[in-house]
């Protein structure tokens, strides 16, 4: 299994003391391995300010706010299309307000990376289906979230 990740970060307000790319990596592959898929995968994520994250829930979702996480998950009813240059599943993309993030971070105790791995394995989860709607739906998406950071040594 090899992991694509086409990383950007697009805001200049929070600097990482952790390398984001190899984050979304183990976060990934891990989510993979959670999901029981042994095939290779791409991921788009992009580190955006507050600001960015508003104006992409405006255009996309409808309302006017800022949000920490978008997901835009790449599959469709026919399963997930598969890059021909890399044989490699797209998972799709995943934006994140740092901004956001380090408010979180802050506002929960817990470290940045702690927490950009909770959004990055949260994002992660969206774009392999899974949702929260329901409280069950809540409960299985937490509880995979919650073996990919333990699997990863990422705790509170």
């Amino acid at each position: 299994m090899k992991i694509y990740v086409y990383f950007s970060d697009e805001q200049d307000k929070i600097k990482l003391d952790f390398n984001a790319e190899e984050l979304i990596e183990k976060c990934t592959e891990q989510a993979l391995v959670e999901e029981e898929i042994d095939e290779s995968a791409e991921v788009s994520v992009t580190f955006v300010d507050n600001e960015k994250i508003r104006a992409l829930n405006a255009e996309h979702r409808g309302f006017d706010r800022e949000t920490d996480v978008l997901s835009f998950p790449a599959f469709t009813d026919d399963g997930f299309e598969v890059n021909p240059e890399n044989d490699a599943i797209i998972l799709g993309d995943i934006v994140i307000s740092l901004e956001k993030a380090k408010a979180q971070s802050e506002e929960y105790g817990h470290s940045m990376l702690r927490e950009t791995a909770f959004l990055i394995a949260h994002s992660l989860f969206h774009l392999l289906g899974y949702d929260h709607e329901t409280e069950a739906e809540e409960k299985e998406m937490f509880e995979k979230q919650e073996n990919v950071l333990q699997r990863l040594g990422i705790t509170r």
